[in-house]
């Protein structure tokens, strides 16, 4: 009796294991304890803290193990960005944010890809990566809130920038459509007017105003 007494106080305390499948109406969250522990699958609606809350209390429950025992989490960067990334590290849970990219695919995860799946294929990553190996993924540095502000502006920029050549693109291709030939300058609107089809027509108005409406877009 005192020698298993003593084997079970040196048994490595428990460590509950979370992945979360993001997706934009629900995330499907998968929970396991160990390898040989059947995942626990549950849905709730996207962006419900309280019910994420709730869900890691009751897996607790149905593990067996302290409601203080440690999670460990992981979740596939995305359109959520790093918010959620936040508020687990602010409930005292190790999450990781991973590079989608870098995780193995194979064919027939392919054919079969669900949610659930993909949170169970997670979940085991998730195991592994935290036992040590690190080659199963690559993990997102995650910007601090005011890092991630800062780039805002920057980005801003950029989609402007893309925003404007698409649109150039599109005008370019409207007018080559009428066979038109003509440098986007500033005195394109005025210009509008002047306009001739490739076949000596005057420009129809509808044209005009769409071209218009583009060129002030």
């Amino acid at each position: 009796m005192t020698e298993t007494t003593r084997m079970e106080s040196t048994a490595p305390a428990p460590t509950l294991y979370l992945a979360l499948e993001l997706g934009s109406t629900k995330w499907t969250l998968a929970f396991t304890i160990s390898a040989a522990q059947a995942p626990r699958l549950r849905t709730i609606a996207a962006g419900d803290l309280a019910a994420l809350s709730r869900e890691i209390a009751m897996a607790c429950v149905r593990f067996d193990v302290p409601i203080t025992t440690p999670v460990r989490s992981c979740y596939e960067a995305g359109r959520d960005g790093f918010w959620l990334h936040r508020w687990l590290d602010a409930h005292a849970i190790g999450n990781v944010v991973v590079d989608s990219s870098s995780i193995e695919v194979t064919r027939r995860a392919r054919r079969a890809k669900t949610d659930r799946l993909d949170a169970i294929k997670l979940l085991h990553l998730l195991r592994r990566w935290a036992q040590g190996e690190r080659g199963v993924w690559s993990v997102v540095r995650v910007p601090t809130p005011e890092a991630e502000a800062a780039r805002q502006i920057t980005r801003e920029i950029e989609t402007v920038r893309q925003d404007r050549a698409r649109v150039r693109n599109r005008l370019q291709a409207l007018l080559a459509t009428q066979g038109i030939r003509d440098r986007l300058t500033q005195r394109f609107p005025a210009r509008l007017a002047e306009f001739q089809t490739g076949d000596g027509r005057p420009l129809p108005m509808i044209w005009r105003a769409r071209l218009l409406r583009d060129w002030t877009q």
